[in-house]
C-alpha cells in the first residue's frame, strides 16, 4: 500500500514538472510573408486606342441606264480603272436617233410657220389702220403668230429631250475609279433607272477605314483630356491587316459620327489611308491603332497588381513605411498590353504589391523584395548594389 502511494506521487510530480516545462517555452512569432513590389513611377506615354474596322471605298457609284433598250456593246475590262465620262455600255440608239430626227424636223417646220404667221400679223396690223380688215381678223392673226412662236419653244424643248435621250444610249462612268464585274452582257434588255445596277465603280485611292468605339470609351477619353499634363494626340492611325502584317502607310483620322448607334452603343470613326498599290480593298477586316492623347505624367502598372472586388471596383495593395499592407481604391483608364493606365489612387513613389497578394491581407506585415517588369511581362528583382537584375520566381 505504501509502495502504491509512492508510485502515484511520482507520476503526479512528473506530470506537473512536464506542464511547467511546456509553459516555460516561449511562443514562436508568426512568420513574415515575403512579397514583391514595384515602385510606382510616372512616364511620358502615348495613349493609343485599338479598334476593329472595315475598309470602305472613298467614293462608290452604281452604274444604271437612264433610258431603256438592248445593250449593244460593253466598252470596259472588268476590274480595270475607268475615268469619269468614259463610255461603259452602248444601248441600241436607232429608236432614239429617229426620235431626235423627228423632233428636229418639227422644229424646222415650226420655224417656217412662225415666219408666215409673222408676215400675216404685220399685214393685218397695217390694213387695220385703214379699216381694210376687221379688228377681229387682226386679233386672230396676231394670236396665230404668238402661238407659232410658242410652238418653236415647245419643239426646241422636245428636240433637247430627244438629244439627251440619244446621248443616254451611251452609259458613261459617273466617277473615276475601279469598276467591278458587269451585271449584264451585250444583248440584254435594260430599262431606265432599273433597280439592278449594271456595275459598280469604287474609288480606292485614297480609301476609308470605318472603326467603332463605345460611347463609354469616348467619355473616358474626355475625362482623361481634362487632366493636367494630358495633351491631345496626333490624328495618325496605324493599320494591321487580316494576315497580321502592318500596313506600311499611316492614315489620318478624318471624322467622328455625331450620334451613337442605339443598337450597339457605339460611335463610328473614319480614317483615310493612301492606297496607291490597291492593297486595301472594300470589305476587308482590319485592326487599327489611334494615337488619342499624350500623358506626360502617366502611371502604368502591371495588371497583376490590380484587383477587382465583387462589385467590379478596382483596388491595389500598397506597402507603407512600416512594411504593412494597405488596400487602396484605384481608377483604371485603359488596358495597355499587360499594364493598366491608372487615373487615380496611385502616386509616384508608392510601393505596389505585385506578387504574393494571396498570402496577405490589409494590415499584414511583410518582407519585401523590389522588382521591375520587363516588356515581356516577366518580373525581375532589382539588385541595387550591383545594378543588375535576376529573374524572380513566384506569383500572385
Amino acid at each position: 500500500m505504501k509502495d502504491s502511494i509512492t508510485t502515484g506521487g511520482l507520476v503526479l510530480f512528473a506530470i506537473l514538472l512536464s506542464g511547467c516545462q511546456q509553459e516555460s517555452v516561449p511562443e514562436r512569432a508568426a512568420p513574415v510573408t515575403a512579397v514583391s513590389y514595384i515602385t510606382v513611377a510616372t512616364t511620358a506615354y502615348n495613349i493609343d486606342t485599338k479598334m476593329q474596322g472595315r475598309v470602305v471605298a472613298s467614293l462608290s457609284a452604281e452604274v444604271r441606264p437612264q433610258v431603256g433598250g438592248i445593250i449593244q456593246m460593253r466598252s470596259f475590262v472588268e476590274g480595270n480603272q475607268v475615268k469619269q465620262g468614259d463610255v461603259l455600255y452602248q444601248i441600241e440608239p436607232a429608236t432614239f436617233q429617229s426620235a431626235f430626227n423627228e423632233a428636229k424636223a418639227n422644229l424646222n417646220s415650226a420655224k417656217a410657220s412662225v415666219e408666215t404667221a409673222k408676215l400675216k400679223d404685220q399685214r393685218f396690223a397695217n390694213l387695220l389702220k385703214f379699216e381694210g380688215v376687221s379688228q377681229q381678223d387682226a386679233d386672230d392673226a396676231h394670236a396665230t403668230y404668238l402661238e407659232a412662236k410658242a410652238d418653236i419653244e415647245r419643239f426646241e424643248s422636245a428636240l433637247e429631250t430627244a438629244r439627251i435621250n440619244l446621248e443616254f444610249t451611251q452609259v458613261k462612268a459617273p466617277i473615276s475609279g475601279r469598276i467591278g464585274i458587269s451585271g449584264v452582257t451585250p444583248g440584254a434588255l435594260v430599262t431606265a433607272s432599273q433597280a439592278t445596277a449594271l456595275s459598280t465603280i469604287r474609288k480606292l485611292d485614297p480609301i476609308y477605314v470605318d472603326m467603332t468605339k463605345s460611347s463609354t470609351e469616348i467619355l473616358k477619353l474626355r475625362q482623361l483630356l481634362a487632366k493636367s499634363g494630358i495633351k491631345k494626340g496626333s490624328t495618325d492611325v496605324s493599320l494591321i491587316l487580316e494576315d497580321g502584317s502592318e500596313y506600311n502607310l499611316k492614315g489620318q483620322l478624318k471624322m467622328q459620327e455625331v450620334s451613337v448607334d442605339a443598337s450597339t452603343g457605339a460611335v463610328t470613326l473614319r480614317a483615310e489611308f493612301p492606297n496607291p498599290d490597291g492593297v486595301l480593298l472594300p470589305g476587308m477586316f482590319v485592326r487599327t491603332q489611334v494615337n488619342e492623347a499624350v500623358d506626360d505624367n502617366a502611371i502604368l502598372v502591371p495588371q497583376q497588381g490590380i484587383y477587382h472586388n465583387a462589385a467590379g471596383d478596382a483596388y491595389a495593395y500598397v506597402i507603407d513605411e512600416s512594411n504593412k499592407v494597405q488596400s487602396r481604391v484605384v481608377q483604371t483608364l485603359n488596358a495597355i498590353d499587360n499594364q493598366w493606365l491608372i487615373g487615380t489612387g496611385l502616386n509616384a513613389g508608392d510601393k505596389l504589391l505585385v506578387e504574393g497578394s494571396s498570402k496577405v491581407r490589409p494590415g499584414s506585415e511583410v518582407k519585401t523584395v523590389e522588382v521591375k517588369m520587363r516588356t515581356s511581362g516577366e518580373m525581375v528583382s532589382v539588385d541595387k548594389q550591383s545594378n543588375t537584375s535576376a529573374p524572380m520566381q513566384g506569383g500572385v
